[in-house]
C-alpha cells in the first residue's frame, strides 16, 4: 500500500473476491429473518418427509427414523401453545441478559474505559505492541467496548509514540475481534452463550442421555485462556515485522487539528480506579475463602467437587460475571462521581438492555427454528446419515476438525453474528459428530477458531465500516481494501496457527475446560 497506489483504486483478485463476498453476503436476509424461513422451510421439509421410509435408526427407540409432520394439526398447535415456553427457556436468552445487567453498570459508569486506558498508559514503548492486543482480547468481558474504544485508541497511542497510526489500529483490530474466542483470565459473555447453543444442539441428538446433558459455561475456558498467548505472538510478529514496515511508505494526511489524543486519568477515575480494583480483588478472595471447605455449599453435593457440573459454583457462573462487574462498576462510579445515586446504577443496566433489543428478536426465531428441528426428527436424521457419511470416509479425527475450523472461517464470510452462525450450523454438527464420539465441547471449540479467525477480513462485520473510518483519521485515501489488506496476513496466520493449536490440544489430550472432554459419552 502506498499514496500513489492508494487502497481504495486497487483491484486485484483479493479485492474482487471480497466485493464478490459482499455483494452476496448483502443479499442474504437478516439473521433473525433467516432463522423465520428456516423454520418454515423445517415445516416443508418435514410434511413431504413424514411419508417416507428411512433405514437410519434411532438409538432412543431402537426403531427406523420416522419424520414427524410439523404441519399435521396436533403439532402446528402444539408449536403454537408452546411458543411462549419455548422463547423464555432459550438457554441462551437468560444468560446473555444476565451477564450484560453488571457489564452494563461497569461500562456506563467508566470502569472498563479507564481500565483500559490505565493499563495502555504505563505500556512501554518495546511492549506497545503485545499489551495492545492483550488489552483487545480484555476488552471482551465488555462486549464491543474494544470496537470503540480499544481500536481508536491503538492508533492514538501508536501515532504518539511515533509509530504508524494504521498499525496500531491492526494491531488492536486482531486482538479485539480476530481473537475473539481467546479469553483473557476472565470469561466473556460469549462464553456462556455458546454454551447455551451448543446444549441446545447436542439434545437435539437421538442418544436418549443427550436430554440431560448439561454444557458447562467454560467448557473451553482452558483452551481460550491458553490461546491468548498464541493471539498476542501473531499479534506482535506480524505487525512489528511485517505489517509496520509495509506502511513505511503510506503517509499520515490526516488533519492534525482532528487527530485524537489520548487522555491521560484524571484524579477522580484513578481514584475511583483504585477502590474499583480492590473490590473486585476482595471479591475474589470472598468467593474462593467461601469455597474452599470441604463442607463449602458451592462444592457439589454429590461427590464435593467444585468443577462438577452439579457443583453450585459451576451453575452459578453467569451470576459471578454479573457480581464480579457489578460490584466495582458501582463501585467506581461513587468513587468518581459517575453516578451519583442508585438511579444511575439502574440507568446503566437499562441501556445495557436497551442495546439488546436486535439480539432479543433473534433469539425469539432462534428458539422457534431449533424447537421445530428437533421436534420434526430432521435433525437426528441428517445427524445418523452424516455420521455413516463420515464413518464411510474414513477420515482421521485431526482432518475432521480442520474442516469444521474451515467450513466455520468460511461461513463467516456471509454470516455476521456469531451466535446466528453457531445456531444454524451448530444444530447439525453437534449431534451429528456426537454419534461420531466426538463431544460437543471439542466441536466447539473448533467452531470457534473458525469464526474468530475469520472475523477481522469480513466487511460484513457490524464494526468494519467503523473501523475503517478510523483508519481514513489519519489516511485520507483508507478504504475497504486498505483495511483487508493489512488484516488478511493476520487471519491467515490465525487460522493456520490456531487450528494447529487445537490439534495440539487434542493430540496431547489437555483439556479444554472446566467440566469438558473430548470424545462423547465422556470418558470413552
Amino acid at each position: 500500500m502506498s499514496q500513489q497506489a492508494p487502497a481504495t483504486e486497487k483491484t486485484g483478485w483479493l479485492n474482487r473476491a471480497l466485493n464478490t463476498i459482499e455483494v452476496v453476503g448483502n443479499k442474504l436476509p437478516d439473521p433473525a429473518m433467516l432463522f423465520a424461513l428456516l423454520m418454515l422451510a423445517v415445516w416443508v421439509a418435514s410434511w413431504a418427509l413424514s411419508g417416507v421410509s428411512f433405514s437410519e435408526v434411532n438409538p432412543s427407540t431402537g426403531e427406523a427414523i420416522v419424520i414427524n409432520n410439523l404441519l399435521a394439526a396436533n403439532s402446528f398447535t402444539d408449536f403454537m401453545a408452546n411458543m411462549v415456553k419455548t422463547f423464555v427457556s432459550f438457554p441462551p436468552l437468560g444468560v446473555v441478559l444476565v451477564a450484560m445487567l453488571g457489564l452494563g453498570v461497569a461500562e456506563y459508569t467508566g470502569f472498563i474505559n479507564a481500565g483500559l486506558r490505565s493499563i495502555l498508559s504505563v505500556t512501554p514503548k518495546a511492549l506497545l505492541t503485545p499489551v495492545l492486543v492483550a488489552v483487545g482480547i480484555l476488552s471482551h468481558i465488555a462486549v464491543d467496548a474494544g470496537y470503540v474504544l480499544v481500536i481508536p485508541l491503538g492508533a492514538v497511542i501508536f501515532y504518539a509514540a511515533g509509530r504508524h497510526p494504521l498499525a496500531g489500529i491492526a494491531a488492536a483490530f486482531a486482538g479485539v475481534s480476530g481473537g475473539f474466542s481467546a479469553t483473557f483470565f476472565l470469561p466473556s459473555s460469549l462464553d456462556p452463550l455458546l454454551a447455551g447453543l451448543t446444549q441446545a444442539s447436542a439434545r437435539l441428538s437421538a442418544d436418549p442421555a443427550a436430554a440431560d446433558l448439561v454444557i458447562n459455561p467454560l467448557n473451553n475456558y482452558i483452551f481460550t485462556t491458553a490461546s491468548t498467548a498464541l493471539i498476542i505472538i501473531i499479534g506482535w510478529v506480524l505487525t512489528d515485522k511485517f505489517i509496520e514496515p509495509r506502511l513505511k511508505t503510506t503517509k499520515v494526511d490526516g488533519d492534525p487539528a482532528e487527530l485524537p489524543t489520548m487522555e491521560p486519568l484524571q484524579a477522580f477515575e484513578r481514584k475511583g480506579l483504585r477502590w474499583a480494583t480492590f473490590a473486585m480483588v476482595l471479591s475474589g478472595v470472598l468467593l474462593t475463602v467461601s469455597a474452599m471447605p470441604e463442607t463449602s455449599a458451592w462444592r457439589s453435593p454429590i461427590n464435593g467437587l467444585l468443577t462438577d457440573s452439579s457443583a453450585p459454583l459451576m451453575q452459578s457462573i453467569v451470576g459471578i460475571i454479573f457480581v464480579f462487574f457489578l460490584i466495582p462498576g458501582v463501585v467506581y462510579g461513587y468513587v468518581a462521581g459517575t453516578a451519583k445515586n442508585h438511579r444511575d446504577i439502574i440507568q446503566g443496566m437499562s441501556k445495557a438492555m436497551s442495546g439488546m433489543g436486535y439480539y432479543i428478536v433473534m433469539a425469539f426465531f432462534c428458539a422457534q427454528f431449533i424447537y421445530a428441528f428437533g421436534q420434526s426428527n430432521l435433525g437426528a436424521l441428517v445427524a445418523i446419515k452424516g455420521a455413516h457419511s463420515l464413518q464411510q470416509m474414513a477420515l482421521p479425527m485431526g482432518f475432521t476438525l480442520v474442516g469444521i475450523v474451515f467450513l466455520s472461517g468460511f461461513i463467516n464470510l456471509l454470516v455476521g453474528s456469531a451466535s446466528a452462525k453457531w445456531a444454524l450450523i451448530g444444530a447439525i454438527m453437534v449431534p451429528m459428530l456426537m454419534e461420531l464420539g466426538v463431544s460437543p465441547d471439542l466441536t466447539q471449540a473448533a467452531y470457534r477458531v473458525g469464526d474468530s479467525s475469520t472475523n477481522i477480513i469480513t466487511p460484513l462485520l457490524p464494526y468494519f465500516p467503523l473501523i475503517v473510518i478510523f483508519c481514513q483519521k489519519y489516511v485520507k485515501a483508507s478504504g475497504i481494501g486498505t483495511l483487508i489488506a493489512l488484516m488478511l496476513p493476520f487471519s491467515i496466520a490465525m487460522l493456520v496457527l490456531w487450528t494447529a493449536f487445537l490439534l495440539g490440544f487434542w493430540a496431547l489430550d489437555i483439556p479444554l475446560g472446566i467440566g469438558s472432554s473430548y470424545t462423547y459419552p465422556a470418558g470413552q
